[in-house]
């Protein structure tokens, strides 16, 4: 059972070896077409913390889109989310894409493959969302060690998803739905809120 997540290592790098490239070189080497002016080579953190230890997390089920995974690393960070968990199925956390959109959060925060089973079995309470069952997010109880259990983007969560409690966004407009990373985001900040 998966119930560990690596922690970055956020000590400075003082001897990093810096190479200046000729006029062209960058644009051939990096993976978009108007790249950044800095590219680095890191690498991955290898400090082990608990699952156990984490009060509030994010999990993502079988999140697909890199660009949302990124958002959604930003938003946890900045919300002070203590880990966020991907299920089997989800995008790579080290995907290009997910690095870029993520902007350097990806480096400060905890990230770790689980089921929704071994999450529960860490002691974090299952909050599912949902479009049309369960209370509001904003009037929901988000005390205790919570997980936050965003669905994929095309599927959400499954009804019968192992879920301790459902929430949802009210809409006022027509919109049938909010694009996860976004609803991630107003769950996140919410829930340390009211944990804070």
């Amino acid at each position: 059972m998966l119930v560990e997540f690596v922690a970055p290592d956020t000590e400075p790098v003082t001897d990093a070896a810096v190479f200046e490239l000729a006029d062209g070189v960058l644009e051939r080497v990096a993976s978009t077409e108007r790249p950044q002016p800095n590219l680095a080579v890191v690498k991955m953190p290898d400090v082990v913390v608990p699952l156990v230890d984490a009060q509030t997390a994010i999990v993502a089920d079988r999140l697909n889109d890199p660009g949302n995974l990124g958002t959604i690393l930003r938003s946890a960070e900045a919300a002070g989310i203590d880990a966020v968990v991907l299920t089997p199925g989800s995008v790579d956390p080290y995907n290009p894409k997910v690095v870029r959109a993520a902007a350097g959060a990806l480096f400060h925060i905890p990230v770790v493959e689980a089921t929704l089973d071994e999450v529960r079995a860490a002691g974090l309470r299952l909050v599912g969302t949902s479009s049309h069952q369960g209370e509001s997010y904003a009037t929901a109880d988000w005390s205790g060690r919570v997980a936050i259990v965003m669905g994929s983007e095309a599927h959400g969560l499954p009804d019968d998803a192992p879920i301790d409690q459902w929430v949802r966004i009210e809409h006022r407009g027509r919109a049938e739905s909010l694009n996860v990373a976004m609803a991630t985001t107003l769950l996140a900040f919410e829930a340390t809120r009211q944990r804070d």
